[in-house]
């Protein structure tokens, strides 16, 4: 009996170390599997963040007040009570919720910090610190490996230091709103949460870049974005002609304020975007329109040049283009080497031959999403290995994950410092 016991531990201890070999190598097939994200943030450029890095292997935990994110309830749409919104921003994580005002829970949540590899939020600055979880104070000398990124509006200094901040106001106050539009139009927002989108991305980078370091000092580090500072970031050419130049530039419309011809035309059949970036390519365009000799204007002999006559040559181009078929024109310019393309709705580029190729859109059962756009040669994607997860979906395995015992979770559903959706 006793070497009946010994060789059953002998091979449920090679078992185990397979499994774990197996696992190690199923991580390594993704870019970071086996990072483990603790994700404190909610509505977009936080949520934005994460998504990207659960794509590429994360495992990454949600963790939301009892209210749940705000867009959860951004909608319509809605399926089954959640915003697209919301799910075009939170697949391949599970979800936690925590009542972090009360005691408990902020012991709840310092135990998933003691696994994680990163911490993301976006509180309003001296959020973290007021419940005894600063960064500085707190969790930088008990969790020295952490990687902490907290997004704001404005950062902690300055005038605006700790303000909130949202993408539209933000718009607003960067200077984007006022390149975006017609030269004679009044300010105007742009059409998606652009500064949101680009700051989630940032941060992303940013968390990476942190990772990357870690490897080689053995310690986490402090991430700081901002909105703000973002917007500024994405204000090009803008923001460079004007420290060149002096002048405030003016919103030049669908046209560019430094390339011509790069702007939207007319044809006979739908509207067609050129972006012709250099003289060859100018001469290529001309001569497939059979317009040879204006490409031996004088005023349009350099890109300068047709920068400055560019409303003599928007208008010689109309009349070029009019009696075009805007879609064949579009291909056989792109397939000579020339950027060209139709003007599309989202539900005409989302049904394209392009699309269903490259396999952009991502479907699980009732679930529909856009997939990562990184494409790597070795390291996989998710797809979709969690739906977006429903309110404290996972709060229960997640409590269990940790180590609490069975009444220890009853009690904490109990006193509603944790829920489910069940709740």
């Amino acid at each position: 009996m006793l070497l009946d016991f010994w060789n059953l531990t002998c091979i449920l201890g090679i078992l185990l170390t397979i499994f774990e070999l197996l696992m190690t190598v199923n991580n390594l097939n993704y870019a970071i599997g086996g990072l483990t994200v603790l994700d404190l943030s909610r509505v977009l450029a936080g949520p934005y963040c994460t998504q990207v890095l659960a794509d590429h292997g994360a495992e990454v935990v949600k963790v939301e007040a009892p209210i749940g994110d705000d867009t959860r309830y951004w909608g319509p749409p809605l399926q089954d009570g959640a915003a697209a919104y919301f799910t075009g921003l939170n697949r391949n994580k599970r979800s936690i919720v925590i009542d972090l005002a009360a005691s408990d829970g902020r012991d709840v949540l310092h135990k998933l910090i003691e696994s994680a590899d990163v911490l993301i939020e976006n509180f309003k600055p001296g959020t973290m610190e007021k419940w005894g979880l600063g960064y500085e104070d707190v969790l930088k000398a008990q969790f020295p490996s952490l990687v902490y990124c907290k997004i704001s509006g404005f950062g902690e200094n300055g005038p605006l230091g700790g303000l909130p901040g949202y993408d539209a106001v933000i718009q607003a106050m960067s200077g984007l709103m006022s390149i975006n539009g017609e030269e004679n139009s009044t300010p105007l927002r742009m059409g998606i949460p652009i500064i949101d989108i680009s700051c989630g991305l940032y941060a992303a980078v940013g968390i990476l870049m942190a990772l990357n370091e870690r490897m080689h000092s053995g310690v986490g580090q402090l991430i700081d974005v901002a909105l703000f500072d973002t917007a500024l970031s994405i204000l090009h050419p803008h923001a460079a002609n004007f420290l060149m130049s002096g002048s405030d530039p003016v919103p030049s419309g669908n046209a560019h304020p430094n390339i011509s011809p790069y702007d939207k035309f007319p044809t006979r059949t739908c509207e067609i975007y050129l972006g012709i970036g250099n003289d060859p390519a100018f001469r290529s365009l001309c001569a497939h329109l059979k317009i040879d000799s204006v490409a031996d204007d004088p005023r349009f002999g350099s890109n300068a040049k047709r920068v400055h006559y560019k409303t003599a040559l928007r208008s010689i181009l109309v009349g070029s283009l009019k009696d075009w078929d805007g879609e064949e024109l579009a291909d056989q310019l792109l397939r000579i080497g020339l950027a060209a393309g139709p003007v599309r709705t989202v539900s005409e580029v989302l049904a394209s031959k392009q699309v269903t190729t490259r396999g952009c859109v991502l479907e699980a059962d009732d679930y529909r999403g856009i997939s990562t756009p990184i494409r790597m040669q070795r390291s996989a994607t998710f797809g979709v290995k969690h739906k977006p997860p429903k309110l404290g979906q996972h709060t229960r395995e997640i409590l269990q994950e940790l180590g609490f015992e069975p009444q220890r979770i009853d009690q904490l559903f109990t006193d509603a410092v944790v829920k489910d959706t069940n709740a």
